[in-house]
């Protein structure tokens, strides 16, 4: 067990990362096997969409394992072409093309002893992907013009937001090379299957863009943080980010407030005005209840939180105004 590790009350293995927010059942399975894994020598392969934070969860791994003191080496694999894609990694020779004037060591060499993560490993080539099924099986690389081959020590971590096996069925991944990869493969659950982590995290960048930017600003409405949380997040984490850096920035309040959101967010989530006459405080509290429950997918724990209230006031309202507490009682009108 590493010295970050620990059982939570449910037995589960958890690695406490300090750079990883949230609590919910899906991130501590996510860390459970991030603590598994982490004192091994495998390739881990992370999967997940764009903005759920698979670098992180990378970082983790190289934090928590015996190679946490040497260089941990992140490289983005859809934003280099071929060729300088695979002199990147493996460094070239002098005069091996046009504008080679010296000796290049790679990012491979850089990373000797340490972790080097290849993001968005989906994207390389066949000519690349055969030289780094060299390394993972040899243990060994070649400066591109070189002759002379040597021996690495690294340990390789990739992510993708792609389905790789149906670039292997399509022949523009190499099968060999998925299963040297994906050795350990881990799964980065997008913000929608955690939305109990969102108040957290939507504080937690609060709290880091107010400090950044000497705003006084210190938490959020519960109108607000209730449309955050009923939002689907197709940018996950990454989305949810630069929505409280700009809500931080443009607020002229010291809560964020639902005007304060982006414009997307507030318009995927608000409630229709219903229609004729007023509703009745009855018809008001039964249908700002239910949408509450709804979006904090009838999670009564985060229903009271994003209410404003403890969670036996919850109840005693849902009793009192005879609202399901459960999505299968619920009637679905509002």
């Amino acid at each position: 067990m590493t010295r970050r590790a620990a059982r939570d009350a449910n037995g589960l293995l958890t690695y406490r990362a300090p750079q990883i927010v949230g609590s919910s059942r899906p991130i501590r399975d996510v860390l459970d096997v991030v603590a598994r894994v982490a004192g091994t020598r495998s390739t881990v392969l992370i999967q997940g969409e764009t903005g759920t934070g698979k670098e992180l969860i990378a970082r983790a791994i190289h934090s928590a394992s015996q190679r946490a003191q040497r260089p941990f080496v992140p490289v983005d694999c859809s934003a280099l072409a071929e060729g300088v894609l695979e002199s990147e990694l493996f460094g070239h020779v002098k005069g091996a093309f046009t504008g080679a004037v010296i000796d290049k060591r790679g990012l491979f060499e850089t990373a000797n002893a340490g972790t080097c993560f290849l993001d968005e490993v989906g994207e390389i080539t066949p000519c690349v992907q055969a030289k780094l099924l060299r390394v993972l099986q040899e243990h060994e690389i070649k400066r591109v013009g070189g002759t002379d081959s040597f021996g690495v020590d690294v340990r390789v971590i990739a992510a993708t937001n792609r389905d790789l096996g149906s670039l292997i069925t399509g022949g523009r991944f190499r099968e060999d090379l998925f299963y040297r990869l994906s050795v350990v493969t881990l799964r980065v659950p997008p913000l929608r299957e955690r939305r109990e982590d969102i108040p957290v995290l939507a504080s937690h960048f609060l709290s880091m863009y107010a400090a950044a930017n000497a705003r006084a600003v210190t938490g959020i409405a519960p109108a607000a943080m209730s449309m955050l949380v009923g939002y689907e997040w197709p940018g996950n984490i990454r989305e949810l980010e630069h929505a409280i850096e700009r809500a931080v920035a443009l607020t002229t309040h010291s809560v964020v407030q639902p005007e304060d959101l982006p414009p997307k967010c507030v318009e995927a989530v608000a409630a229709p005005e219903p229609p004729g006459s007023p509703l009745s405080l009855r018809g008001v509290v039964t249908r700002h209840v239910r949408r509450v429950l709804r979006e904090a997918r009838w999670n009564k724990k985060l229903a009271a939180q994003l209410l404003g209230v403890h969670r036996r006031t919850l109840y005693r309202l849902t009793k009192r105004y005879g609202i399901s507490l459960s999505e299968r009682g619920a009637d679905g009108t509002e």
